[in-house]
């Protein structure tokens, strides 16, 4: 252990500046007007419906969707999964241990363990997990609105990503 905690520093040097790709205008405001058209679609939807839909973390899905539709954490089976998963870790969590503060750092890092272990990172996967217990989930969040939010975001996603010339989404479905 004493080994390991020596090496600590050693780990921490890097380069001061990484190296990232070019960001275009064109990207960029794309992506801020589809974020904008993501966000009110469930809104919308969420109003035809009587039921709140958009929940903090599908913001958060908004960046990787339409900020960095590339990234493998923003695919189709990472977006719906790593979010299904989390729910239903959330669920599991608050009918077993209730709603504290220890509740939703396991429900974290079971969402966590169990998005890795299945290949559905969603980092927003985190904080479903996290919401579901501070706000005592039931089993109906699972659907309502963690799927339903999800898969509207999904929809534009498909939709405002491939219908211009500089994107395409998804790079891969599963």
């Amino acid at each position: 252990m004493k080994k390991r905690l020596a090496g600590v520093p050693r780990k921490l040097k890097a380069r001061i500046l990484g190296e990232r790709p070019p960001m275009t205008i064109k990207y960029a405001c794309w992506s801020f007007a589809n974020s904008i058209v993501g966000i009110l679609a469930i809104y919308a939807i969420s109003a035809l419906a009587g039921q709140t839909l958009l929940i903090a973390p599908l913001a958060a899905s908004a960046v990787l969707l339409f900020g960095a539709s590339d990234s493998a954490l923003a695919q189709p089976r990472n977006l719906v999964g790593g979010h299904l998963i989390s729910a239903g870790v959330a669920v599991l969590i608050v009918a077993l241990f209730g709603t504290s503060q220890f509740s939703m750092a396991l429900a974290v890092g079971f969402a966590v363990l169990l998005m890795n272990l299945t290949h559905t990172t969603h980092p927003p996967g985190g904080a479903t997990a996290f919401i579901g217990v501070q706000g005592h989930a039931g089993p109906l969040f699972i659907f309502v609105p963690v799927l339903a939010g999800t898969l509207i975001l999904l929809a534009v996603a498909l939709f405002s990503n491939n219908v211009v010339y500089h994107r395409r989404y998804p790079r891969h479905w599963l």
